[in-house]
């Protein structure tokens, strides 16, 4: 079988008032439907870079990505959106919820967008915040729960729309040591039923330990750690 999630010398720089400054040289990277690789490296090195390139969210400057039998590289500004909409989630450091909606809201704004029946994504999303341990804060907002409680939910709306592929990012750079262990339980548990293949961007040495694989991100490239 080929791999589910090929990058192959992508290149991402980003211009300043000086020089460029070159972020991603000639990357490659492989992964199986299924697995669960973490990307380590010192802050600034480029991991949100890549999982932003990987996910849609930004555009290499040169190289090819393909996700499952879609050339994401090959796609334009509109066919890319749709595709991350249909088929990739991010679960954010700092969550990224509307503070001005429910947990259940937050959870089902993906789906609102790809515009599945209002009930349905209402189910959807109340089955996974149950699911993640939150079925009694279903209507509380953002500035009521707690970080964990928060990231759950983030978590809930990166799986809601039953994604092949998760791209997470620092997801426990925020937490406490024993609400991270839970968190990274939870995701790995998830990841499993549902045969994700997940990207983690960590520091946790503790979360990375429990991937498939590590990476180390250096000089513009993925090494083993």
């Amino acid at each position: 079988m080929s791999p589910f999630l090929v990058a192959e010398g992508v290149h991402k720089s980003y211009r300043t008032a000086g020089a460029p400054i070159h972020v991603l040289r000639g990357l490659d990277l492989s992964a199986d439907r299924g697995e669960m690789i973490a990307v380590v490296g010192a802050s600034g090195v480029g991991k949100s870079t890549l999982l932003h390139v990987l996910g849609g969210l930004d555009v290499a400057d040169a190289g090819r990505i393909r996700i499952g039998d879609t050339e994401l590289t090959a796609l334009g500004d509109a066919g890319r959106v749709a595709f991350r909409n249909r088929h990739v989630g991010f679960v954010f450091q700092f969550h990224h919820l509307l503070p001005e909606f429910s947990a259940v809201e937050n959870a089902e704004m993906p789906l609102r967008i790809a515009r599945i029946e209002t009930g349905e994504a209402r189910r959807r999303a109340e089955q996974l915040l149950e699911r993640v341990g939150l079925a009694q804060r279903l209507s509380h907002r953002p500035g009521t729960l707690s970080g964990g409680e928060q990231q759950r939910v983030a978590v809930a709306r990166a799986l809601v729309a039953n994604p092949a592929l998760v791209l997470a990012d620092e997801p426990t750079g925020d937490l406490d040591e024993q609400t991270a262990g839970t968190l990274q339980a939870l995701l790995r548990e998830i990841q499993r039923e549902r045969h994700v293949t997940l990207v983690i961007a960590t520091h946790n040495q503790r979360l990375a330990a429990g991937c498939d694989r590590v990476l180390r991100l250096v000089d513009g490239g993925l090494q083993p750690a």
